[in-house]
């Protein structure tokens, strides 16, 4: 197999400001003021997770991610003592005490039965502590249902039909605030579409390149990769048209949870 489907911190990067912002609204919403454990699940390449502990000196910070990839990229802003990165899998991922803030930014749809992992991280957060969560809502643009359009069709279906991206990976607002207020958490939930500007040849599929596109990629040879990837930057310069000063406009939406555990009196 060839290596395009691996994970690459470059690559991601590359909208890294784009990528930054939910992360800033979602944290912009939880309302901790001197938490002492705040765990990252998902942290990535961990500039995010080192912004946290930026906010909250006095909090030890510890992301959690399962790319050696992402995590060599990390491993640039780890500080001994207040920022630390670890190997693991968040389904695996257990506390060794209860959490103050726990956040997970843009991970969970890579997750299936992802509801009963927040159940389970509810019941692990601190009186008063924080869960603050972030997916990306737009399974059904075209980025994704063309991507899931050519992984069935003919040509690829034999390789890629159960690779193709699922319109159901996540909840809207609502479920997720139904999950966690089930789970005992006051809950604030909302959505968000950013209009991204960018630029440069093919911008929306290096966007997509590093995420949805990943895991086809993976599945096939080099050259099977090409020519898929070739067939996908057509249709998507189709359904996102260059504007006339040059640009291409990528609207994005995304869901948001934040919820905070009882306080004990």
């Amino acid at each position: 197999m060839n290596t395009t489907g691996a994970w690459d911190p470059a690559g991601y990067l590359r909208f890294g400001d784009e990528r930054a912002r939910p992360f800033t609204d979602l944290l912009a919403r939880v309302g901790a003021r001197e938490p002492l454990t705040v765990v990252d699940l998902g942290c990535g390449e961990g500039a995010l997770t080192a912004s946290l502990a930026a906010r909250w000196p006095g909090a030890r910070v510890t992301g959690v991610d399962s790319s050696p990839d992402m995590l060599a990229a990390a491993a640039a802003h780890a500080v001994p003592g207040r920022v630390e990165f670890a190997a693991g899998d968040v389904r695996d991922w257990r506390p060794d005490r209860p959490v103050d803030v726990l956040v997970t930014n843009a991970v969970l749809h890579w997750v299936p039965g992802h509801v009963e992992l927040l159940r389970r991280w509810a019941g692990q957060l601190a009186p008063g502590g924080w869960l603050a969560l972030q997916v990306p809502g737009n399974w059904r643009a075209p980025t994704h249902a063309l991507l899931a359009e050519l992984c069935r069709s003919p040509r690829w279906a034999a390789s890629l039909a159960d690779a193709a991206p699922a319109d159901d990976a996540v909840l809207d607002p609502t479920g997720y605030l139904e999950v966690l207020t089930g789970a005992g958490l006051t809950v604030e939930a909302w959505e968000t579409t950013y209009l991204h500007v960018l630029t440069g040849e093919d911008p929306v599929l290096g966007w997509v390149h590093s995420t949805v596109l990943r895991p086809v990629l993976a599945r096939l040879e080099e050259d099977d990769a090409a020519e898929l990837t070739a067939e996908y930057a057509a249709a998507l310069r189709a359904a996102y048209p260059r504007r006339a000063d040059g640009t291409t406009l990528l609207p994005f939406r995304r869901v948001f949870a934040v919820g905070q555990a009882v306080v004990s009196r």
